[in-house]
């Protein structure tokens, strides 16, 4: 009896996990998750989901435990991980952009750069990211490891933070200073090496990939349809740039033609007034799952 084929798939808890199953739901995974249990449902077969700690999960990679995971490249790089990066994607809890660990005082501290640690303490739960960037500067201060509150510590316990920040709206209600930022973090998708050497392991991994893509690119566009007739379509093209390479089909009736095309959302509300003042009828805008190039 030939055994099942599984891929063993880990899921961050904690801050990414919302983002990371709304994500995964659209690439076509449903994930339900119980408060009392670490294995989520998924409506996929051949996988296993285990939820596990975002700073934990590219060690279980690593070593085999699990054979792909979504994590942060924050905590590739804290870790020290060895394993194969498949691909990056642009989300995080507050926005589409990378998240950011820095280096940071309260407002009225007389450090001004890196070079004012020497001898200072400071708290961060990255401790070996910070130690590299200190060694990178030439610069001796003590680092220990925050187990949370980390912002509050800033003010009476230690001279100097690490935090992570997506918009600094945290650190500002703290009353403190961005002094440096240590390092730029978004999402990865990632394999074991021998996950990856397995034929089946590494396509089942390229599709997620592929689907996860698709969707993170859709979630920016909609589509557009329309009717024209057709001895306006030439002047509504040429007026219109943002419609590239459109879908172009004749209608039952004669000398009308209907236009599909995706554009990017922003556009949509100068867009749409322009295609009917060129001519368009029954135009529809409608959103994406997913865009696949």
């Amino acid at each position: 009896m030939k055994s099942k084929k599984i891929l063993r798939f880990g899921l961050p808890k904690g801050s990414l996990q919302e983002a990371t199953i709304e994500k995964m739901a659209k690439a076509g995974y449903n994930i339900s998750v119980s408060s009392r249990s670490y294995i989520p449902y998924v409506d996929d077969q051949e996988m296993e989901i285990r939820l596990i700690r975002a700073q934990e999960i590219s060690r279980y990679v690593e070593h085999g435990y699990l054979d792909s995971g979504i994590t942060g490249y924050d905590w590739i790089q804290e870790n020290g991980s060895k394993i194969h990066e498949v691909g990056e994607f642009q989300f995080s809890k507050v926005t589409r952009q990378p998240a950011r660990w820095v280096l940071a005082v309260p407002e009225d501290s007389p450090i001004k750069s890196v070079r004012d640690l020497r001898g200072k303490r400071i708290a961060t739960e990255v401790v070996n990211l910070t130690k590299k960037y200190l060694r990178r500067h030439k610069v001796k201060a003590e680092v220990e490891f925050s187990w949370g509150a980390t912002e509050v510590k800033a003010h009476e316990l230690v001279d100097a933070i690490v935090e992570i920040t997506e918009t600094g709206s945290s650190l500002r209600a703290n009353k403190l200073r961005i002094v440096d930022t240590l390092l730029y973090s978004t999402p990865r998708l990632i394999a074991n090496h021998t996950s990856w050497k397995e034929p089946w392991k590494r396509q089942k991994i390229e599709t997620l990939a592929l689907l996860l893509l698709g969707a993170m690119e859709a979630e920016a566009k909609v589509g557009l349809k329309m009717n024209i007739a057709e001895k306006n379509l030439s002047r509504l093209l040429q007026t219109l740039p943002a419609l590239r390479n459109p879908t172009v089909s004749q209608l039952s009736l004669k000398g009308w033609v209907a236009v599909e095309t995706i554009i990017d959302e922003h556009i949509a509300r100068e867009l749409i007034p322009a295609l009917k003042s060129a001519g368009a009828e029954g135009i529809i805008e409608y959103p994406l799952n997913k865009v696949v190039y």
